[in-house]
């Protein structure tokens, strides 16, 4: 049974990211330690691996729908990978325990945003808007600062926490761009999926991955999105909100608790 428990985890993050968006990911992390009591370190390089393999796959039926943004993802992953190894670098030196109760807080945040519900973008003043003619962004100074703002954070947080960083990207895409609700998921897991590679790739470089937990946790995760995308449609979003809400919640009491306890 122990054997199976990568995979198992790995199989509800994907859902998780396949139902909620490119934010899901968030509870990679955590189960991995709650579940297989990794330490951050350990656990963060294993969850990028779920991310870039998960949201890869989003990314790719994204873009053979043509609703992923990919000037703009790029923009923003070019961003978020400069960023990452700051995180990396931070992750690795600071004590466990510290980053844990981050997380806690990180997590309590997200619950508490999703339970209150999304909010989309009604100023006129935005910083990106569309051309009407070629549906194309309008690129001026406060709309690239504003991507560049949202990809660093995403590759800063996905270096330290192993958290992919969705949950900055879709409301810095929802507030400053006026994309409908489908190409924001899409070229929010777009940026994901390069982000989350590219922090991969220095975690393996600089101090390894266990690839026995990671393996079969990323197989687990490209399953659970393959089932997610054949249930979404059918489950209303606002109860799947709460649910995510809730789950973030009990993840962050429960690491709360694992630090108090000192386990």
């Amino acid at each position: 049974m122990e054997a199976m428990l990568p995979g198992v985890l790995g199989l509800i993050t994907g859902l998780l990211l396949g139902l909620t968006g490119a934010g899901g990911g968030i509870l990679a992390a955590p189960l991995l330690m709650l579940v297989m009591h990794l330490p951050l370190a350990k656990g963060a390089p294993i969850s990028l691996i779920a991310m870039a393999l998960g949201a890869g796959l989003g990314m790719l039926i994204g873009l053979r729908q043509g609703i992923v943004r990919y000037r703009a993802a790029f923009l923003m992953a070019g961003a978020g990978l400069l960023a990452t190894p700051f995180g990396i670098h931070l992750s690795r030196i600071l004590p466990n325990t510290p980053l844990v109760l981050a997380f806690s807080a990180l997590l309590a945040y997200q619950a508490w945003r999703y339970w209150r519900g999304g909010e989309s973008s009604t100023t006129v003043k935005l910083p990106c808007v569309l051309d009407s003619t070629t549906g194309r962004f309008i690129w001026n100074r406060p709309c690239a600062l504003a991507m560049l703002r949202s990809g660093m954070g995403a590759g800063f947080l996905s270096g330290l926490l192993g958290v992919g960083g969705g949950f900055i990207l879709v409301p810095a895409l929802r507030k400053n761009t006026t994309l409908p609700m489908h190409s924001v998921t899409a070229t929010s897991l777009m940026v994901l999926a390069l982000i989350s590679t590219g922090g991969l790739l220095q975690w393996s470089a600089s101090s390894g991955v266990e690839w026995a937990i990671g393996i079969p946790f990323a197989l687990g995760a490209v399953a659970g999105m393959a089932i997610a995308r054949q249930l979404s449609p059918r489950i209303p979003e606002a109860p799947l909100r709460r649910i995510f809400a809730s789950l973030c919640l009990l993840a962050s009491l429960a690491l709360l608790v694992k630090v108090l306890a000192g386990i």
